[in-house]
C-alpha cells in the first residue's frame, strides 16, 4: 500500500471522464477552467461524441437519448484544447487504470475497499475482460499524448490521468458518511423494503441530483445541466444521462483537489485511486 497526499501544481484546465466499461454505454464528460481563483464549467455532455460535437458546434440534446462508443483519445483531447483554448492539465478518469494490464483485483481496489468499505463505497472488481482491453487502451493513448498515470508513488506533475471514484468523492463533496443512493440502476434496492413506485424513485433520485448539483454549484460556475421536474421523467432511462454527466463533474471536481493538493492516492507503483481529503473524515450529523 502506498498513501501520497499531491503537492499543489500550476494549472487550471480539467477533464472529467466517468468512463463506462463497456464501449455499448455512453459515457459523461466534462471540461471545467480556472480563472483566478474561480473555476466553471466549459463543457458538459453525456457520451464521448456529444462532447466531440459541443467543439464543433453542435449543442447537446439532452432529450434525446445518447449513444455508447469506445473513447477517441485524439480527438477528446484535441476537442477539450479547443474547447478550453488550450491543452488540458489533468485528465481524471472514473475507470480502473494501471501501467500494467489490468487481468484482476488491485491494490488500489482492496485499499479502497477497506477504507471506505463500511461506508458503503466498495469498489468493484475489475477483470481482463471489464474494463480490460479498453482500459489499457486508454492508458497507453493518454500517455502517447503526454498524460501519464499517475500512481500513488509518483509525484505529481503538470498534465497527466488520475484515476477517481466518484461514490468516494461525494463523501466528501456532501459531507455524508455512507454511499449517496443515486444510481439510477440501484433505485431498487436503494428502497427495496418500501417498494416504491418508478415516479417515486424517480423523485428520490432527482432529489440527490439536486444536491450533488447544488454542492457542485459551490465549485465549479456555469453548469449546464437541465435537471426536470419529477412529473417531466416518465422513465428511469431519462435519468441516466445526467447521472453519467454529474459523475463526470465530480471526476472534475476531484481534479481540481488534485491540483491544489487536497488528495490522497491509495495504491501502490502500479496504480491509484485518487480521493479528496475530505473524503477521510466523517460528519456524525450527515445524513446516512
Amino acid at each position: 500500500m502506498a498513501i501520497e497526499r499531491t503537492t499543489p501544481v500550476a494549472g487550471g484546465l480539467v477533464l472529467g471522464i466517468d468512463a463506462a466499461w463497456t464501449a455499448h454505454q455512453p459515457s459523461g464528460v466534462a471540461l471545467v477552467h480556472q480563472r483566478g481563483d474561480a473555476w466553471s464549467s466549459v463543457a458538459l455532455a453525456p457520451s464521448y461524441q456529444s462532447f466531440i460535437n459541443l467543439a464543433h458546434g453542435t449543442p447537446v440534446d439532452w432529450a434525446a437519448r445518447p449513444q455508447g462508443s469506445s473513447p477517441e483519445i485524439d480527438a477528446l483531447l484535441d476537442a477539450a484544447e479547443r474547447l478550453g483554448g488550450r491543452p488540458v492539465d489533468l485528465i481524471a478518469f472514473d475507470m480502473p487504470l494501471s501501467t500494467e494490464p489490468i487481468a484482476k483485483r488491485r491494490v488500489a481496489d482492496r485499499e479502497v475497499s477497506r477504507l471506505f468499505g463500511n461506508r458503503g463505497c466498495a469498489v468493484h472488481s475489475p477483470t481482463a475482460q471489464r474494463p480490460g482491453a479498453i482500459a489499457d487502451r486508454i492508458r497507453q493513448e493518454l500517455q502517447s499524448r503526454g498524460y501519464p498515470l499517475c500512481t500513488a508513488t509518483d509525484c505529481p506533475g503538470p498534465c497527466g490521468v488520475i484515476e477517481v471514484y466518484p461514490h468516494v468523492a461525494l463523501l466528501a463533496l456532501l459531507q455524508r458518511d455512507y454511499r449517496v443512493p443515486y444510481k439510477v440502476s440501484r433505485s431498487l434496492r436503494y428502497w427495496k423494503a418500501e417498494q416504491l413506485p418508478v415516479s417515486e424513485r424517480i423523485r428520490r433520485l432527482l432529489v440527490e441530483f439536486r444536491q450533488i448539483r447544488a454542492a457542485l454549484d459551490q465549485h465549479i460556475g456555469a453548469i449546464a445541466l437541465p435537471l426536470p421536474e419529477p412529473e417531466q421523467v416518465s422513465a428511469l432511462a431519462a435519468l441516466k444521462p445526467l447521472e453519467d454527466s454529474l459523475d463526470a463533474l465530480v471526476c472534475a471536481w476531484v481534479g481540481m483537489e488534485h491540483l491544489q493538493g487536497r488528495t490522497r492516492g491509495l495504491g501502490d507503483s502500479i496504480a491509484a485511486i485518487w480521493c479528496p481529503e475530505q473524503a477521510f473524515r466523517s460528519w456524525k450529523d450527515s445524513p446516512g
